[in-house]
Parts: C-alpha cells; structure tokens; sequence
C-alpha cells in the first residue's frame, strides 16, 4: 500500500525524442508537492541535469490531452513532455 500511495503522490512524467535524451530517461517521477501546473512540471524538468535545453516550444499534454503551461496537474496524472514537431 505505501507503494501505491506514494506514486499517487507523483506526477508521472514521459519525455519523448530529444528530450529523453537531453535526460538521460524516457520518463520521471516529480513529487506532487509544491506542482500546481504544467508550468511548475516544466520547471522541474528544467531543473534537472540536462533539463535546461528544453524550450519554451515544448508539446505538452496531460493525460493524454494537450496542456497549456497554465492547466492544473494533480498527483497522478501523466505528462508528456514533446519537442516541437517540424518536418514535411
């Protein structure tokens, strides 16, 4: 059960092409505490070693639904993190 209640308390973070890389990860855990939007998840990230290449353009979406920075997260939701999508 500790287990379970602590991912709750977790925002649920997925990087994808570039940005993994810059991390290092495809995905990471931010606790809840002190994230009241996507914004502060895009801080956090940020924040991290190899965070600091992600750019204002960054694609996001929580739970599946494209985010602005200013949309409330909660514990549990998923947030994917994308790199500006170009090509043609």
């Amino acid at each position: 059960m500790l287990t379970s209640r602590l991912e709750s308390a977790a925002i649920h973070v997925q990087l994808f092409a570039r940005y993994a890389d810059l991390l290092g990860a495809g995905s990471v855990e931010l606790p809840a505490e002190g994230v009241a939007t996507v914004g502060d998840v895009l801080a956090r990230i940020r924040a991290l070693p190899g965070g600091s290449d992600i750019g204002s353009g960054a694609l996001v979406a929580v739970n599946l639904r494209q985010a602005r920075p200013d949309q409330p997260v909660s514990p549990g939701d998923e947030v994917a993190v994308l790199p500006p999508l170009a090509g043609g």
